[in-house]
């Protein structure tokens, strides 16, 4: 890195230092200008960008192509949904989630390494159905087609996070330590390895980079993202369904990777946006609001095929004259 170079990534880790703590700032004031719709979907937002986190993980830097998100959010949910039932805490079930879907990404990366792009889809898709059927029809564990009703909140000693408001809080303050995990491990060798692997698995092979290694951590920390957003969904709605996690669900994740940008920091931030918020404004056209949107997507995708994100790059070497330097190395 050159001298230039270094000096510009300094101020726009600074700049970006800045950004984020007034982010935080306004994203945790927003709630209290809320009513009890419109805190539930704000509170959704972040738990869906977890899981898009986890999804821009293994599509947009290690290049392999999941439709199984919402699989493994039904795991994390249904493990945080059971232990709760059964009177252990939030605090151990929720960790449990994200691990139990590490190693279950893991076990399903193993066999999935051997396929590749659309083939490597078909089993992802087969994973969705079969995690479905099994939450569906294990009735004494999973409560089938009714599910598990009445989930508990979290406490945390003498703090209780029952009220929608301190729970939006509770999300916020994991989604955004999700988000900065994600960004330190995106500028570790780890991260340019993932790169390296989506832009030319040939040349990374020859600098050493292990394919088989890199990919299988990729989808195994991609699956634990979306077991742990899976895991605030029980308490947010107070009852788990098998229907939460249909394929429809790992579809709509491939949107929001693709609309906010593959392979971009912040497209999954602005993806899960677009698909969620929109959707609740276009409310007002009633019946057309579901065509209005997928136009809408679709223009954004064949307009803006980096994704939305990149319009962020326009802006700034519009007022700047400057190109917008990476976030991540």
């Amino acid at each position: 890195m050159t001298p230039v170079e270094s000096k510009n990534r300094k101020e726009l880790v600074n700049f970006s230092t800045l950004l984020i703590f007034s982010f935080f700032v306004i994203l945790w004031i927003i709630p209290y200008f809320l009513n009890l719709y419109t805190v539930y979907v704000f509170t959704w937002l972040l738990i869906y960008i977890i899981a898009a986190y986890g999804l821009n993980l293994i599509l947009g830097y290690a290049g392999q192509i999941s439709l199984a998100q919402a699989a493994f959010m039904g795991i994390g949910a249904y493990v945080v949904a059971i232990l709760t039932k059964l009177d252990y805490s939030f605090w151990i079930a929720f960790p449990l989630a994200g691990l139990l879907s590490f190693l279950v990404g893991i076990i399903l990366g193993f066999p999935s390494l051997k396929v590749k792009h659309h083939y490597l889809a078909m089993v992802t898709i087969g994973f969705n159905f079969i995690i479905y059927k099994i939450l569906m029809n294990e009735e004494q564990i999973t409560g089938g087609p009714y599910g598990i009703m009445n989930i508990p909140r979290p406490t945390l000693g003498f703090i209780s996070f029952e009220s929608d408001l301190s729970f939006a809080h509770l999300v916020l303050i994991i989604s955004l330590l999700m988000v900065f995990l994600m960004y330190y491990l995106l500028n570790t060798k780890w991260g340019r390895a993932f790169k390296m692997i989506r832009e030319n698995e040939v040349r990374a092979e020859v600098v050493g980079v292990d394919l088989r290694s890199y990919k299988l951590v990729a989808f195994a920390i991609g699956s634990a993202y979306a077991g742990i957003a899976g895991g605030l969904l029980p308490p947010l709605f107070g009852y788990i369904e098998p229907t939460l996690f249909e394929f429809v669900i790992s579809f709509d994740f491939l949107l929001m990777v693709l609309i906010g940008g593959r392979g971009r920091f912040v497209g999954p931030i602005l993806g899960v946006s677009i698909v969620i918020l929109l959707p609740e404004i276009l409310r007002i056209t009633e019946q057309l609001n579901l065509l209005i949107f997928s136009i809408i997507a679709i223009i954004v995708i064949v307009l803006v095929p980096e994704g939305a994100s990149s319009l962020v790059d326009i802006a700034y070497k519009l007022f700047t004259g400057k190109k917008f330097p990476s976030l991540t190395k």
